[in-house]
């Protein structure tokens, strides 16, 4: 089915409105750009600039108009809404068999830096416009009557090409004005998940977003334990996936890189055994530390818990499925790792954990100092000042991650050191359409970062600004997360 405009053709008016600076701020050493909306037809945007400290400045960014409408994707056997060619057709013939057309429409999920071109193909029914809907909620109702699994798709979330339009929000902090701090916080505990604006309130940030994706797929408790790395003030309170693209927040300054973490458990009697994770449920035979940050108790699956004081002296041994005791640390042992702590953990000896983040691109460790956080991203997206969208190693190389678009928060840093937060709202039809990863990495670098990455995004996109949330999440209400960004006062 070919791609056609349903409406009239685009047309953005240009405006800036602009909040004074006091007299006596220095001019900014990063600044929002003057040339063309990066995505779409290349329009110019319409801005609204508003200080909101020294050397912060927030822009509420729109270009683009509606002219997408809706379709009927025929769903695979698979539940995909896309597949190889000759499954498409078989779907189709049985769109006939109902008397209705189908198209099939070849997809080209574009090369990234790590993984090559996919070709897939979908199967459509229909195109409305924006304002039949119903029409095409009808069409729905009638091929699932016939038997068949379907969705009602909104052409602008497709991630092929179209006119927007975007509701950016950006907040750009100058290395060279700025006189505050960069922060990361898991909230009132490892498990639970708070919205960022509880989050931001809590720290008395200027400036909160989202941060790295937090595991849905464990029990519904220990749903805010971050996947990926988590370095807040010096502690280590998630393990990286190794490689993956994370933000290296200390003091001031903020740098993208790649990072993986080792935990060593070394006994007294000079064992080691290698810690499996950090705050996370434990598998089987795996060792586990948890901190009194996680805000659970330890897994109860008849293994073995060690009580480490802050000197690694173990307090005692106990049964597992307790709470970590306040200025405690807890090592458990499940299967042949709870063997491990029973032969080489007794009370009263010393366990030392010894925790290592090494940073892929220098080979160096990090020290884990309280200045030091650290937030996984989900994908890298720019690397000195290109586009370089590592979406296979970060786990994401999906049609869907890669292709569709969702609402974005993506976070990136300029040549001079200063730092660049935007949310993309999306999944709002006619209102804003999000972004994929290459439209994603456009705009950061439309934007001045030499280096950006994607955080989490979806209905987790959320910015803080003064404890105001200032974007329009796509749930409707803004979203309970596993960790946060802050930009703060001191």
């Amino acid at each position: 089915m070919s791609r056609r405009t349903l409406a009239g053709g685009l047309a953005v008016a240009a405006a800036l409105t602009v909040t004074t600076l006091p007299a006596a701020a220095a001019p900014l050493s990063v600044t929002f750009p003057s040339a063309k909306f990066p995505l779409g037809d290349a329009t110019v945007p319409t801005k609204t600039a508003t200080a909101v400290t020294q050397g912060i400045d927030l822009y509420d960014v729109k270009a683009g108009t509606a002219t997408d409408g809706y379709t009927v994707t025929v769903l695979m056997p698979s539940g995909r809404d896309y597949g190889m060619q000759e499954t498409a057709q078989a779907k189709a013939a049985e769109v006939e068999a109902l008397g209705e057309t189908p198209s099939v429409q070849k997809v080209v999920r574009p090369q990234v830096a790590d993984a090559p071109e996919q070709i897939v193909y979908m199967v459509r029914v229909g195109l409305w416009p924006l304002k039949d809907k119903a029409k095409a909620d009808e069409m729905a109702k009638t091929l699932k009557d016939g038997g068949l699994k379907v969705k009602v798709d909104y052409l602008g979330d497709d991630g092929l090409k179209t006119t927007g339009p975007w509701d950016v929000k950006v907040v750009m902090i100058d290395a060279k004005t700025f006189r505050g701090s960069y922060g990361a916080t898991l909230g009132k505990s490892v498990a639970a998940r708070e919205t960022v604006s509880a989050m931001a309130k809590d720290r008395n940030a200027l400036v909160g977003v989202n941060g790295g994706f937090f595991n849905i797929h464990t029990a519904k408790n220990l749903r805010g334990e971050p996947v990926g790395l988590s370095v807040v003030g010096g502690r280590l309170l998630s393990e990286a996936v190794p490689g993956r693209s994370a933000v290296v927040l200390k003091g001031r300054t903020a740098r993208i890189t790649e990072l993986k973490t080792t935990v060593t458990a070394i006994s007294q009697d000079g064992e080691k055994l290698t810690v499996n994770g950090v705050n996370r449920a434990a598998a089987t035979d795996e060792l586990v530390l948890y901190t009194e940050e996680y805000g659970a108790k330890t897994p109860n699956d008849s293994g073995s818990d060690v009580v480490l004081d802050a000197n690694g002296k173990v307090v005692t041994l106990r049964p597992s499925g307790s709470a970590v005791p306040a200025g405690m640390r807890v090592l458990h042992g499940a299967g042949a790792a709870s063997d491990w702590l029973n032969e080489h953990a007794w009370e009263g000896w010393t366990v030392k954990v010894d925790q290592k983040v090494v940073d892929l691109r220098t080979g160096k460790a990090l020290a884990l100092t309280p200045d030091l956080n650290v937030i996984a991203g989900g994908v890298g997206l720019v690397r000195n000042g290109r586009v370089h969208i590592t979406a296979k190693r970060d786990g994401h190389d999906s049609v869907n991650m890669i292709l569709r678009r969702h609402p974005r928060t993506l976070l990136g840093t300029t040549k001079n050191g200063s730092l660049i937060l935007a949310t993309v709202d999306g999944r709002q039809p006619g209102v804003t359409v999000g972004a994929n990863f290459t439209e994603a990495a456009q705009l950061m670098r439309w934007l001045g970062a030499t280096q950006a990455i994607n955080l989490d995004g979806g209905g987790s996109t959320a910015m803080v600004v003064n404890g105001k949330l200032v974007n329009r999440p796509s749930d409707g209400v803004e979203r309970g997360v596993g960790d946060a960004l802050l930009v703060l006062p001191k």
